[in-house]
């Protein structure tokens, strides 16, 4: 029964604040900070709860009255149950997807890699475009961006280009976003006018730490050498580039944009532990999918997930027959309404299978 598990929930909160009043636990920081840390998982279902509580009464009592023998009484409980059953609806709705199982990555910080896809010159500019409509998305919600490395095309576009986000909930945000993403428009250099149609690929990977990936010495081939690029003359110069290669996976990352052999380093690690990562949460989401019909929320980078369609100023998501005609605004980072509407589709599913 729901009921019992939000009492259960309940009880467990209030021994968890009476702990956190605990000199003996307010003494020992570690163990505070793992029960704070509970609480403040707990917490917004319990507000829910309690808001539900005196709503879920006052719907118990005017349904007893519409029930009784009173007619005027029945007629004033039918009036207030016409308010009390959307708000009980709503709140119990709420308290569903709160119950829901957490994803454990939903507070991680992320990698975000881009790249240009099929269509030469013009994917690369979509794939430009792309990397600037999720850095103003960053920079609307209080995000720190990071550039790891950025590799850019003739004409202003860019092949390739992976950074780092840090902030709060940003891969509960950005995790359906993986995926290939394609353009439809007339490029500038058409004089015919005929509509181009090109893509890009867009990866959001968890941040893993050391203690969801340990990367053995023994596994790592690591190779250094001269920078390429711009970057003045000591970049191409010193050894400060470096190539990761992980050999169980084959995974090769390269890391050059930093000066710092050391600072390369660090960020070609980075960008290794969390592509590895993933492949294990791969791993894990498809021996799930076995049992499933379809798999919900995988952002496969293989799929089509979304078109942009410039001569109709709209953008399609077709994983969710969602569609929207604020191109432009959505270019300038104006995500909300599209994430939104991505989340709420795979809550909804999610909620299904409960």
């Amino acid at each position: 029964m729901i009921s019992d598990k939000l009492k259960s929930v309940e009880s467990r909160y209030n021994e968890l604040a009476t702990l956190l009043a605990d000199p003996a636990v307010q003494s020992d920081a570690a163990k505070y900070r793992e029960h704070a840390k509970a609480l403040s998982e707990l917490e917004p279902l319990v507000e829910k709860y309690r808001e539900f509580l005196p709503v879920d009464q006052q719907l118990e009592e005017a349904q007893e009255l519409v029930r009784g023998g009173d007619a005027e009484m029945a007629a004033l409980a039918r009036e207030e149950l016409k308010g009390l059953e959307p708000r009980h609806e709503v709140l119990l709705a709420e308290i569903k997807v709160l119950l829901l199982p957490k994803d454990p990555n939903d507070e991680k910080n992320v990698l975000l890699e881009i790249r240009a896809g099929t269509g030469g010159d013009e994917a690369a500019l979509f794939a430009g475009e792309l990397y600037r409509m999720y850095s103003r998305y960053c920079e609307r919600q209080g995000w720190k961006l990071d550039v790891m490395s950025q590799s850019d095309s003739v004409g202003g576009g860019v092949k390739e280009a992976i950074a780092s986000i840090e902030g709060k909930g940003v891969y509960s945000r950005l995790k359906y976003e993986s995926g290939v993403h394609r353009v439809q428009r007339v490029p500038a250099t058409e004089a015919s006018g005929r509509i181009h149609t090109s893509t890009a690929t867009v990866a959001v990977l968890p941040e893993a730490e050391e203690v969801d990936i340990q990367i053995l010495d023994k596994d790592v081939r690591i190779d250094t050498f001269c920078s390429s690029g711009p970057g003045g003359q000591s970049v191409n110069t010193t050894y400060s580039a470096i190539r990761l290669t992980h050999l169980p996976s084959g995974l090769v990352v390269s890391q050059q944009d930093e000066k710092s052999q050391i600072k390369n380093r660090q960020k070609a690690f980075k960008v290794l532990r969390a592509r590895l990562y993933e492949m294990e949460m791969r791993k894990q989401q498809d021996a799930i999918a076995k049992d499933r019909k379809s798999q919900v929320g995988m952002g496969d980078r293989s799929e089509k997930i979304r078109t942009y369609n410039y001569p109709q100023s709209r953008i399609t998501d077709h994983r969710i027959n969602f569609t929207t005609h604020q191109l432009f605004g959505v270019l300038n980072g104006d995500l909300d309404e599209l994430l939104d509407a991505v989340i709420s589709y795979y809550t909804a599913e999610q909620l299904k299978e409960q």
